[in-house]
């Protein structure tokens, strides 16, 4: 593992404001790579994850299961399906956005928005290759689950980061 940012074609990293942990390829490039539950659905992403998004809306509660959702925006077409492909599945609970899951294991994989098709927002629950994120935020704070207390110090936004 190494820690912080790249720098160009050494391999090699240097701390910054925004760092994290992950697994190198030994050629410079970051490589993400996730599963669900069963294993059926395998994908990998080239790049880091910058961004965490702890959201406790109520859909977030109810489509994870928990008190919250940990999510990153991340880049579409950077974003590969190496298996299972025919185990997605897709829900909508609002127009506009697809909730995508495994349909074997109902492992939630990743959002996606009609609108916004460059992104997607990926669960991170399902991601296998160790990382840490400096940008870690909380989102719809004041809709978060009566038995869920916050004990850290990231920042909390009562709605949608704005």
């Amino acid at each position: 593992m190494v820690h912080g940012t790249m720098r160009e074609r050494s391999g090699l990293f240097r701390p910054s404001r925004f760092s994290f942990v992950c697994i190198s390829s030994g050629k410079g490039v970051q490589v993400i790579e996730g599963s669900c539950l069963c294993g059926g659905i395998r994908y990998e992403y080239d790049g880091a994850i910058e961004e965490i998004s702890i959201c406790h809306c109520s859909q977030c509660r109810k489509a994870q299961g928990s008190a919250f959702a940990a999510v990153g925006p991340i880049d579409s077409a950077r974003f590969r399906l190496l298996s299972g492909s025919e185990l997605l599945k897709e829900y909508r609970a609002t127009p506009g956005k697809a909730r995508v899951f495994c349909g074997n294991c109902g492992s939630p994989i990743y959002s996606a928005r009609d609108d916004l098709p460059e992104k997607k927002r990926l669960r991170l629950g399902t991601v296998d290759t160790p990382f840490v994120c400096g940008n870690i935020f909380h989102i719809h704070v004041d809709s978060k689950a009566s038995w869920m207390e916050i004990g850290d110090t990231y920042p909390r936004f009562p709605g949608p980061k704005r």
